[in-house]
């Protein structure tokens, strides 16, 4: 497990549809920038946005990718997100089943 530890990457954006955050999630993942994506919500989301907090229904999407296809894959979704300023946020995986990590790092090549 240990080569896949921070082989891979969990990238997270949200989105104002259900069917935006599922051609995200689908674009993504034909474009072999990440080897799975989930889509969950609605999620209550609290931001602050032009001086004034806000509170929207909002659709989270959650793509699996390997290390060294981030960048790209934060590209890929900021060119199709319809937001000004998207959440686009990656965190590295540090454990987990080696079989599982070993596919994602496979399905995105």
């Amino acid at each position: 497990m240990s080569e896949y530890r921070t082989a891979v990457c969990t990238v997270v954006t949200t989105t104002d549809s259900e069917a935006a955050a599922r051609d995200l999630a689908a674009g993504a993942v034909a474009a072999r920038l990440g080897a799975c994506a989930q889509v969950a919500g609605p999620v209550t989301s609290v931001f602050r946005w032009e001086g004034a907090v806000q509170t929207e229904a909002e659709w989270r999407v959650e793509v699996k990718t390997a290390a060294d296809r981030v960048d790209a894959l934060t590209d890929h979704l900021r060119e199709r997100h319809s937001y000004d300023v998207p959440e686009i946020i990656a965190a590295p995986v540090t454990g987990g089943s080696a079989d599982y990590l070993s596919w994602v790092v496979a399905q995105t090549r």
